[in-house]
Order: structure tokens, then sequence, then C-alpha cells
């Protein structure tokens, strides 16, 4: 039974944690193997590649009665932008105090580009104040302006201001903080017995491939469900820096052992892709100019 993400987003991580910097196609037969170890059957790992293929997310090259994928570029590079925003967040930071605003209006015959400039706000750190006004501390008009223009919704403004923009609700009233906090909390309570271990020496390299996945799985939330102020902010004892600290370790910690399942895994299938198969630390983006996908 598969427990966790989507075959298609397992897929798209996976590729991305161990193969974003090679230009290269991957066997198919490989990557079905990749995804088995976490439950996910043939049938199951090849509609996911399908469904992937039809919306651009990956190219196809065939080879005979092979077929082999890779990333296509602008999903590498959106993968990239989303990887130095994950490893940025948390990290405190001046805050000028401005809020940026996006109020909106979409038509109910257009409710999937709604559904889409939701979800497409959370990840750039929007909440709801109300339903069409949405309000982030850490995203600027420019992100929003580029998300209103992808998704070609024109009835919306986007504006930067204090407060005082809602005089009526604080903008962090948006948040469900006590919420957050118990994610964070539970979070933490996970991920500190699995670094412990990790760090102990008592993991394989196929546990360590799925829990490290698993654990990025969650983490990646985050952004899209604090608020994203430096921590003075933020109400006393607020988790956040706890939650990245163990993070990063435990990600890290676990990438070396994870990597050689990855390459014992693909070795069967195409030597070197194995052999270049790298997997990502938190810290490269560290030194990085930080934007959003």
């Amino acid at each position: 039974m598969q427990d966790g993400p989507s075959p298609q987003h397992l897929l798209v991580t996976l590729l991305g944690d161990y193969w974003l910097s090679l230009d290269r196609h991957l066997s198919s037969a490989g990557l079905i193997d990749l995804l088995s170890e976490f439950g996910i059957s043939t049938p199951s790992a090849r509609a996911a590649m399908n469904r992937l293929l039809r919306r651009g997310v990956v190219e196809i090259r065939k080879v005979g009665r092979q077929t082999f994928y890779r990333l296509d570029d602008h999903a590498a590079e959106r993968i990239r932008e989303g990887g130095l925003r994950i490893a940025a967040f948390g990290l405190d930071h001046d805050w000028d105090g401005l809020w940026t605003v996006v109020a909106f209006s979409v038509p109910e015959d257009r409710r999937d580009s709604r559904h889409l400039l939701r979800s497409r706000l959370r990840w750039f750190g929007f909440a709801p104040l109300y339903d069409a006004v949405w309000v982030s501390a850490s995203a600027t008009a420019a992100d929003a302006q580029t998300v209103l223009e992808e998704l070609n919704i024109y009835t919306a403004t986007v504006l930067r201001g204090t407060t005082d923009l809602a005089a009526d609700r604080s903008p962090l009233a948006a948040w469900d903080l006590d919420a957050v906090a118990e994610v964070y909390a539970s979070f933490i309570d996970e991920t500190l017995p699995l670094l412990e271990k990790s760090l102990a020496g008592r993991i394989t390299p196929q546990q360590a491939l799925i829990a490290r996945t698993r654990l990025m799985d969650t983490y990646r939330r985050f952004p899209g469900i604090d608020p994203g102020l430096p921590s003075d902010h933020m109400p006393a004892g607020w988790p956040r820096n706890e939650a990245r600290s163990l993070f990063t370790q435990a990600y890290n910690a676990l990438g070396p052992l994870a990597e050689t399942r990855v390459k014992q895994i693909m070795a069967p299938h195409d030597e070197d892709a194995a052999a270049q198969a790298r997997f990502q630390s938190m810290d490269w983006p560290a030194a990085s100019t930080v934007t959003t996908p």
C-alpha cells in the first residue's frame, strides 16, 4: 500500500534529489525500481511517467525497446529555485515591516485557475486574510505579479504596505499559529530520533532513502504554512529554528546512505547513471541569492 506523496510528486523529488545536475536521460526500468522502494507498483509508476510527460515535466527518449526519461529544463530550474527557498527558509533576516497583499476575483468558470492561484500563492508564503485577500511578509509584489501573469489572471490588485492596509485584522491572523506550532512539534518529535539513529549508524541504505525522501516531503510544506517573519516578530519560543536545525542535520546525515541505495537500484539498468547519482545537501545553496519558483 502506498503511503506518502503521489507517484508523480515522488518521482520528481527523486530526480531532483539525485540527478538534478545530470544532463542525460535515465532508464525507465531503473526509475520504476526506484519507485518500488516506496511501495509503488509498476503500473502506477508507468502511469506517473506518462502523466509527467503529458504535463511537460519530463522528456522521453527511446532506444530500441528501452525508454529513458529526464527532467525538462524548465522543471529542473523550478526544482533548483525551490531548493534555494527551502534551504533559506527559517534563516532570520531583516524585515522592512511591509506586507504584500493580493486581492483577486476569479470567475466561477475558471475555478481550476482559482485553485492553482491559491496553491501558487501559498507556495510563495501567502495566506488568506480573507477569502480573496492574501497576505505575505516574505514574498514581493513581483512574486505575486509573476503568479498572476502565469495563470493569465488580470482581475487582481497587488499592494505593498504596513499593517494599516488591514485596519480590522492583523495580517498574522491569516495563519493559525497554534496549529502551525503543533505541526512543528510533531515534526521535531519524529525527526530527533531519526537523527540520533542515523548518527549512531543504526540505519540501512534502504531505510535512509525512504526516511530522507519523506523528511523532505514533510519539511517542504513549512514555507507554505509559516508566516516567515523573523523570530523576534513571532510568538515566544516559536519552534521554527529547532525544526530547521533538525531537518538540515538529518537530511544531510542520511544523504550518503540514501545515495548508496539509489546507486544500487539504478546500476543494473544504467551503470553510468548510477555512478553519477549525487545527493543534494541543504548546505549547497546557502551562499546563493535566494529566489522562489
